[in-house]
């Protein structure tokens, strides 16, 4: 068992028109997602065009970074990594 944790912190500027691309990385690399949180602002009068996932990383630090490379490339995404116990 590893004491390293790896998330990754992504940032979607717009949902609608990003969502497609960004679930098809989420998917490619679905037996690497440990744990998924996604956030956005929504009310009775607004759902957020914006939005922020939160990827808890099964597997290498490699295999962290691919899937971050990938979700580079969708325009409108911004991913942090961050790894604890490294």
């Amino acid at each position: 068992m590893s004491d390293t944790h790896i998330i990754l912190g992504i940032h979607v500027s717009d949902r609608l028109k990003n969502a497609v691309d960004v679930q098809k990385v989420f998917t490619d690399y679905g037996c690497n997602i440990k744990t998924r949180i996604g956030l956005h602002d929504t009310d009775e009068n607004v759902c957020s065009p914006s939005g922020v996932v939160i990827i808890e990383f099964f597997g290498t630090d490699d295999e962290a970074s691919a899937m971050k490379a990938k979700l580079d490339e969708v325009e409108g995404v911004q991913v942090q990594k961050m790894v604890f116990g490294a």
